[in-house]
């Protein structure tokens, strides 16, 4: 199932039909691009064309906030918990499938110290799936330093890519070069690699569950999440009070399996 929320392609899939999926597309050989919605990023499609267009075109758009579901419920559409697919709670069921059928997963962001903490934290849970990755610390807009990463990529072919750079640049990354990517899975992690280098914690589910990890990140980097929070938040709100006195209706549209 998926839902238009104000025109917004939202693919409702709880996290083990999000895990199959990816192994369905390693195993097969197929290509997808995963990407998703949290309020942060619901706001970027709402000022860049481009951004919109991204995530409208990519193969799986999932949920990944307790407050886009509050807001599916508030347009009329009451959808469980479950459909809210974090990467917190999405990439440890990744990774055992990775373990399981050793595939093999390249990592693209976050400082080089952290990045390989992170691999090295990998290679010790999941001793039979292969990691390896690259810095995100690099001149996106420099053809040759793009160039470069991506041959490594494609030498190696990943059976997964994980680009975690933040928002909107990893998307703009991955809709620059998706094309040129010899991957089966493109997913797009925000700091997911930072959280496996144990460098982010993860927020605790009672906090997350209840709607509150915005909070939760706020009062850890408050100078750096300040405006996604304090203006952004109320910026989303005001997005869906609008619709409301609009009329707007949530469209819902059943889809087939990948």
């Amino acid at each position: 199932m998926s839902v238009y929320l104000l025109g917004r392609r939202i693919d409702c899939m709880n996290v083990s039909s999000i895990a199959e999926t990816i192994k369905k597309a390693c195993i097969e050989n197929q290509k997808i691009t995963l990407a998703s919605y949290n309020i942060h990023g619901f706001n970027l499609s709402m000022q860049l064309p481009w951004y919109y267009r991204f995530l409208q075109d990519a193969d799986i758009t999932i949920c990944d906030s307790v407050g886009i579901l509050k807001a599916i419920s508030l347009m009329g559409l009451d959808l469980p918990l479950d459909y809210r697919a974090s990467y917190t709670l999405l990439m440890p069921k990744v990774l055992e499938i990775c373990n399981q059928h050793e595939l093999s997963i390249f990592l693209l962001g976050g400082k080089l110290e952290y990045l390989q903490n992170a691999i090295d934290n990998l290679k010790n849970q999941y001793p039979k799936a292969y990691f390896s990755g690259h810095h995100g610390y690099f001149d996106k807009e420099d053809p040759e330093a793009n160039k470069a990463i991506i041959e490594q990529i494609n030498d190696i072919k990943p059976n997964i890519l994980l680009v975690g750079m933040g928002m909107p640049i990893q998307e703009n990354w991955v809709h620059k070069h998706c094309g040129s990517l010899k991957v089966n899975t493109i997913m797009i992690g925000g700091a997911i690699i930072d959280r496996m280098a144990g460098i982010v914690p993860n927020c605790p589910h009672i906090i997350s569950n209840a709607g509150f990890e915005w909070l939760y990140r706020l009062l850890r980097e408050p100078k750096r999440l300040a405006v996604r929070y304090l203006l952004g938040n109320p910026a989303f709100m005001l997005h869906l009070v609008f619709a409301r006195l609009n009329k707007f209706k949530l469209q819902v549209k059943i889809t087939p399996k990948l």
